[in-house]
């Protein structure tokens, strides 16, 4: 029996997920992600000339410090991904690793991502693609194993949800000739600027256990949970910011000698809000640690989330 389809806007805001038993505002964003990868040259050769980010700052190894490199988009000093330079460290496999599955970033237009995919075409290299009914998304892998989802939503006009307020999800082809037509004779020059990460995705041990931490007290609603094996979560009705897996359960948590991602930001409005869902976590008994930046919680697998609050400056 098929589930019956009905456009998002037609159900108010209180029946679209499943909501946390505090939620997280609306005007939540995803900050910085930090990776650890082998060689910070290959991966900047990658970053840049492929992805198109843009290189906003560097730092060399000091004083038992790992070299650095900052990310970020044109019109923006916002760092998207902090590169840490870990010679050695091991890619990460076709499996995975518990911790990160990958990182998305969202492009504003359609016909960003069609100059984009041409861009990448026309390097030679291989892009994945899928249509996710919400989305139009392209995949591609980094030379330490990441993969990187390069993406553009539609609008949520065009979204479907089922009856019971869960946010529909396709795994289906990409119109490819429609999006590299949308592309227009416009050139390819580097990440637009308005893109931001759009979402990360997470290979975790148990689904149940990353719902407590997530859903129950960070304060991520539940936005889609009919996938095999996996969660989608979000706030604000978003399709997800957040997705939780169970595809490679049993699999070895990534450790220091991994290229793997150190720690993720989430930046709430105000104090108040970050303070709250701080309060929630460690009364859950999650790790704390205390940063200069804001405090760095952990969950079940090892990773991290620093949470941050717009009325404090970035570091």
């Amino acid at each position: 029996m098929t589930a019956t389809l009905l456009p998002y806007s037609s159900l108010p805001a209180e029946r679209i997920g499943v909501h946390a038993p505090a939620s997280l505002p609306a005007a939540i964003r995803l900050g910085t992600v930090h990776l650890t990868v082998a060689r910070l040259d290959r991966s900047l050769a990658f970053y840049e000339q492929v992805l198109g980010f843009r290189l906003l700052s560097r730092t060399p190894a000091t004083g038992g410090q790992l070299a650095t490199a900052a990310l970020g988009v044109a019109g923006s000093d916002d760092v998207l991904v902090l590169l840490h330079e870990q010679p050695g460290a091991r890619p990460v496999p076709p499996r995975g690793r518990l911790g990160l599955y990958h990182l998305a970033v969202l492009l504003p237009t359609r016909a960003d991502l069609g100059r984009f995919m041409r861009h990448v075409r026309g390097l030679g290299l291989h892009i994945g693609s899928s249509d996710h009914n919400y989305s139009e998304a392209s995949y591609i892998t980094d030379p330490d194993g990441f993969t990187i989802e390069v993406y553009r939503d539609r609008p949520r006009t065009e979204w479907q949800v089922s009856e019971q307020g869960e946010i529909q999800p396709a795994l289906e082809p990409l119109d490819l000739p429609g999006v590299l037509a949308a592309a227009g004779d416009t050139p390819w020059q580097g990440l637009p600027v308005g893109t931001i990460m759009g979402h990360l995705h997470f290979y975790t041990g148990d689904l149940r256990l990353a719902l407590a931490f997530y859903h129950q007290a960070l304060g991520f609603d539940i936005e889609t949970w009919s996938l095999q094996g996996a969660l989608f979560v979000g706030a604000g009705g978003y399709h997800h910011h957040l997705g939780l897996n169970v595809w490679a359960a049993g699999s070895p948590v990534a450790t220091t000698v991994d290229a793997r991602l150190l720690r993720w930001e989430l930046w709430l409005p105000t104090a108040a809000e970050r303070d709250a869902a701080l309060t929630r976590l460690q009364a859950a008994g999650y790790p704390v640690e205390q940063t200069p930046d804001g405090p760095l919680v952990t969950d079940p697998w090892g990773i991290r989330v620093l949470l941050r609050t717009e009325a404090q400056p970035a570091a």
